[in-house]
């Protein structure tokens, strides 16, 4: 078992990655070159953010599950059940409550602004006011114009999990025996030469369940969506159960010719069958749906191991800077997504490439949620409640010590000091 003590930068990378990756995912949306029900569509488009939106898709959040599992059993064993209760609650159901009833009227008025842009006009203003207008809905749709819903489902999963362990505990029999041949299975299908396809099989007969090829995105109601929380439940768990044995994690993240060729058979193969999706009339229709889903699982287990492994070579040391943007890609994910669209609505019209729209939608919008979280988030009781604890703030410190009198001091003090060179 990972020590308490020890912090793995290499996860906390792989977590801000797969957060980080959900803002380029959303950014990219405008650019496909086909209506999609998006807030608004871009003048510039290509199929190959179609291609980039499914593989990303498939991965991203997966990926965020698995890690959030590892992380929770670190916390559940660290500071045990009670401490671990009160910090779900802190950290994830007051974001999810005050976050949505924020960020959820911004988003509508994202969309409004988006019709109207298509018209010539963007009465902001307006737009903003039926924003906030539409939390008289309530509860009709309550989770339906948000991105918070991976909140909700963890905090669904956590309590499925901890009410298991409360009742398996209840039963001594059962406690113990459960946790190993947990384990045992674990451990079994990671030290499988056939482990992707071990877990792929499952994992396809839930998205064969789902209402469109790939990924449903669960957020349209409190009911649950039963296909895509068995799979972000079970991602949990093995994030959950890799935490608990020692190198396990190394081993199903190990790269490797064999295990990368794998990964980009699959993914290849999920884009040329995806290309059937519109197509019901097909003879092999079904067949070829088949086919997908499984493909499609294969991709989400190669990217989420080999995801983890790259970290792991090259990230596996202690790094300030990204210790930092970990801390930050909380707060970035929850805001990024009303940022995202304004910036989009603000360039679609725009006689420029789409890639270099893209990176700049990205760019800019991870840069203002970086400079809000450094000013009004990282040392106050927002930071406290999203981190754990009140941080030191980096960027405003940094940029304060160099505009100073006496910088050439200042700024060798800089170089010795800030943690971010360390």
């Amino acid at each position: 078992m990972t020590p308490p003590s020890q912090r793995l930068d290499y996860l906390d990378g792989v977590r801000a990655f797969a957060l980080l990756l959900g803002v380029v995912f959303h950014a990219s949306m405008s650019f496909v070159p086909f209506f999609i029900g998006w807030a608004v569509m871009d003048i510039s488009t290509s199929s190959i953010v179609s291609s980039f939106i499914i593989v990303s898709h498939s991965f991203r959040m997966e990926l965020f599950f698995l890690i959030a599992g590892f992380f929770s059993h670190m916390t559940f064993h660290r500071k045990g059940s009670k401490s671990f209760i009160h910090s779900r609650l802190i950290r994830i159901a007051i974001p999810f409550v005050v976050g949505w009833f924020i960020l959820r009227p911004l988003v509508v008025a994202s969309w409004i602004m988006g019709a109207e842009s298509v018209r010539g006009e963007v009465r902001i203003l307006n737009a903003f006011k039926m924003g906030f207008q539409s939390l008289s809905e309530l509860p009709t749709g309550i989770l339906t114009g948000s991105h918070l819903w991976f909140l909700y489902y963890l905090l669904l999963i956590t309590t499925i999990l901890l009410a298991v362990r409360a009742i398996a505990g209840l039963i001594p029999r059962l406690n113990s025996p459960l946790k190993n041949k947990t384990d045992l299975i674990i451990a079994g299908i990671i030290n499988s030469q056939f482990s992707w396809i071990i877990l792929a099989l499952p994992t396809a007969v839930c998205l064969w369940n789902m209402s469109t090829w790939g990924m449903d995105t669960p957020d349209k109601s409190l009911k649950p969506h039963w296909p895509a929380l068995i799979i972000y439940g079970g991602l949990f768990l093995f994030g959950w159960t890799l935490q608990r044995s020692k190198g396990l994690i190394e081993k199903f993240s190990q790269l490797s010719l064999g295990r990368i060729a794998v990964c980009v058979i699959s993914i290849c193969s999920t884009l040329l069958l995806s290309r059937y999706q519109s197509n019901p009339g097909h003879p092999q229709f079904k067949l070829i749906h088949i086919g997908f889903s499984f493909t499609y699982a294969m991709m989400m287990w190669s990217l989420v191991s080999q995801s983890i492994g790259l970290f792991k070579r090259y990230f596996d040391k202690p790094g300030a800077a990204i210790r930092y943007v970990a801390d930050a890609s909380y707060w970035i994910y929850l805001v990024h997504l009303p940022i995202v669209v304004w910036l989009q609505i603000a360039f679609a019209e725009l006689e420029f490439h789409w890639s270099l729209k893209l990176i700049s939608i990205s760019v800019i919008t991870v840069g203002i949620s970086l400079v809000m979280y450094d000013l009004f988030v990282r040392s106050t009781w927002i930071g406290k409640i999203l981190n754990g604890r009140k941080r030191e703030r980096v960027l405003f410190n940094a940029f304060k010590q160099i505009s100073s009198p006496n910088k050439d001091q200042q700024l060798s003090e800089l170089a010795n000091s800030s943690p971010l060179t360390k």
